[in-house]
Order: C-alpha cells, then sequence, then structure tokens
C-alpha cells in the first residue's frame, strides 16, 4: 500500500551561492520534483541588510528552475556566528510503495502578501494561523500535538515599504526596520500558537506583539527577511499516514543553557540511530542573566544581542550533539519563554 516517505540531508555550503552539494545530491539520484523545501543558514549578520539571504534563495531558484521545479519552500537564515557552519539542510518526499507507520511528516503552505501596515499586529498572527494549518493537511497532521516544528519565514518593513503603505494613508506598527523585524517574527509566532490550539486568538491583541512574552509556542521557529513580502511556511511533526525511518522530536529549552530538556527529548526517540538534523532557536535572555549570572549581550552596542545567543546556544548544542551544522536561529519572540525557544532533534533509524 502506498505512503509517502520524508527524506532529509544536510548539505556544507562555502558560500550564499554554493549549491554544488545539492547538485550533487540531486545527481546521486534525488529527484529534484520531491525536494520540497531548504532551510539556510547563510553567513551574513541576520539582520535587515543580510543579502546573503537573497543570494542563497535567487540561488536556490536558478538551480530548481533548471530542473524545471517551481514552488519549493526557500527559508534562509542569516548569521552563523561562532563556530556554527553555513549549511542547507534539505526536506525532500516522495511517495513509495510500503506501508504507513508512524513516522516524520513534512508540510508546506505559502500565505498571500501580508500588508506592511497588517506586520506585527492582529491580522499577521491570523493570516499565518491560517497558513500552519494549510501546511499540517499539507503534511497529513490532524492532531496539533503531532507537530513538533514549525518553520516560518516571514517579511519585514524597509523604507521603502514604510514609504508606500504611509503615502497610502496607513499607519504601521514601527517606522524602525530593525525593530519590524522582531515584531513579524512575533505576530508569526503567535500565529502558531493559535494554529496548535496553544493559545486563544481572543487571548491576543495589537498590543501583546513583543510585549506578552507569557504568551509563546513552544513548536515555533519565526525568521524575517527582507527578500519576501508573504510568508514560507514549513510545518515538521509525524504522522500515521506517513513511512519511513525518520522521526522528530522536540524540547523548549527554559534558558540557553537547558540541555536537560533537550537530552529528555532526544531519549524519547528511537535508540540506535543517527542524528539527521538539529533546528533551533536562539534569544539574549530579556531578565539579563543566564542561570542566575548577569550575562553582557544586551549591553553591547556593536553586535547585536540575537547574534550573541545564536553563537552561544550554537555552541551548548554543538558540544551536546557533537556537530556544528546545526541550524540555530536568532530572535525568539514569542518562541519559547523569555530567552528559551525550542528545539527538534531528526533522527533516522539504523536498519
Amino acid at each position: 500500500m502506498p505512503s509517502l516517505r520524508a527524506q532529509v540531508f544536510r548539505i556544507p555550503a562555502a558560500g550564499p551561492d554554493d549549491v554544488s552539494g545539492v547538485e550533487a545530491l540531486i545527481a546521486s539520484g534525488i529527484a529534484p520534483r520531491n525536494i520540497v523545501a531548504v532551510l539556510g543558514k547563510t553567513e551574513g549578520n541576520g539582520c535587515v541588510n543580510d543579502f546573503t539571504r537573497g543570494f542563497a534563495t535567487r540561488s536556490f531558484e536558478t538551480l530548481f528552475q533548471k530542473h524545471g521545479v517551481e514552488g519549493v519552500s526557500l527559508v534562509m537564515s542569516g548569521g552563523t556566528e561562532g563556530a556554527l557552519s553555513p549549511h542547507w539542510t534539505i526536506f525532500a518526499r516522495e511517495m513509495v510503495d510500503a506501508p504507513a507507520e508512524r513516522s516524520l511528516a513534512i508540510g508546506v503552505a505559502r500565505t498571500p502578501s501580508l500588508p506592511a501596515h497588517h506586520l506585527g499586529r492582529h491580522e499577521q498572527v491570523l493570516l499565518v494561523s491560517e497558513g500552519v494549518r494549510k501546511a499540517m493537511r499539507d503534511a497529513g497532521i490532524d492532531d496539533p500535538r503531532d507537530v513538533h516544528f514549525v518553520q516560518i519565514k516571514c517579511p519585514l518593513l524597509t523604507l521603502r515599504r514604510i514609504t508606500e503603505a504611509e503615502a497610502g494613508g496607513k499607519t504601521l506598527a514601527t517606522r524602525d526596520t530593525l525593530k519590524s523585524m522582531s515584531l513579524s517574527r512575533g505576530a508569526s509566532a503567535l500565529g502558531v500558537a493559535v494554529a496548535l490550539n496553544e493559545i486563544r486568538t481572543e487571548q491576543i491583541n495589537d498590543a501583546d506583539v513583543c510585549s506578552r512574552f507569557d504568551l509563546f509556542s513552544r513548536c515555533a521557529s519565526t525568521s524575517a527577511g527582507v527578500e519576501l513580502t508573504d510568508h514560507e511556511i514549513i510545518v515538521l511533526g509525524m504522522s500515521s499516514k506517513w513511512s519511513g525511518p525518520l522521526s522528530i522530536e522536540h524540547a523548549v529549552m527554559q534558558d540557553a543553557i537547558d540541555t536537560l530538556s533537550i537530552r529528555k527529548a532526544w531519549e524519547r526517540l528511537p535508540e540506535k540511530s543517527r542524528l539527521a538534523a538539529v533546528l533551533a532557536k536562539a534569544e539574549p535572555d530579556p531578565s539579563g542573566s543566564v542561570g542566575g549570572r548577569r550575562h553582557t549581550m544586551l549591553d553591547d552596542s556593536d553586535i547585536s544581542g540575537t547574534r550573541h545567543a545564536r553563537a552561544f546556544v550554537g555552541g551548548v548544542l554543538a558540544g551536546l550533539f557533537g556537530m556544528t551544522d546545526i541550524f540555530v536561529s536568532g530572535g525568539a519572540e514569542h518562541q519559547g519563554p523569555p530567552g528559551g525557544g525550542p528545539v527538534a532533534i531528526i533522527v533516522e533509524k539504523e536498519p
């Protein structure tokens, strides 16, 4: 009886335009049409002017166009501070002649473009929540409790977008382009929480975005970029409609050194399995301390706190898992508790 089967590959990248490893993967027999999503870590600064994300996106668009493939979700996250390795995580799925069992499921969706004056507001929350539900349906996941990670690429405001919106008589949530990244990430994360029944939509007001951090999702990972005006959504979870050796679990770090929660999640996965991918969120704890000790990530006027956090959490996870090609995204507004964040672990069972 046919079923869907997922595949996950980690490919090193020598630069934002280096898709040679993916080309080699395709040459080895992976059908380009089966690739549904690419998560990328590029070595830019992760801020408004990080054009490594757009460079990488364009490089992949060119690659897939060459193979006649359209609609692949391309989510690029800038910032590989510390010893994090630039890399691509490739998600593919195919129909196979095998009985369904409880395995990794992958779903993707895109939302309509977000009007600039809706960014960081309740309208963005609702737009994302519907997009997440669509991606869940695409993955064949019926129960929100089976979702373990939702990766979203969301838009941000640029001066041009601000000017055009104000010329049309619209009032924006902010005129600060950097702050718009936080608001967009936060509203998108709250949209995930609504879709997964973690929060009721009537609990959220515009003023709650990036202010009421007691409202958060345990599965959301959102990243803002200048290269799009809509939302690209990737849902990862477990489904009895899929087959194959891949499984996923997740933990919610309570702070940046909470390895105990991660170890417990890892132990829930099948024994004798290899790591396929690790996906995580990171942010400097707004309390100014980690584990009861003062940190200075938010006092540095030269380097953004999100860059400090990526490097710090990346080091913690690299030491735990013994690998540096980990997808660590900065800016965890409403993505786990303040100072913490979700971590997803994907493994492949040994034959």
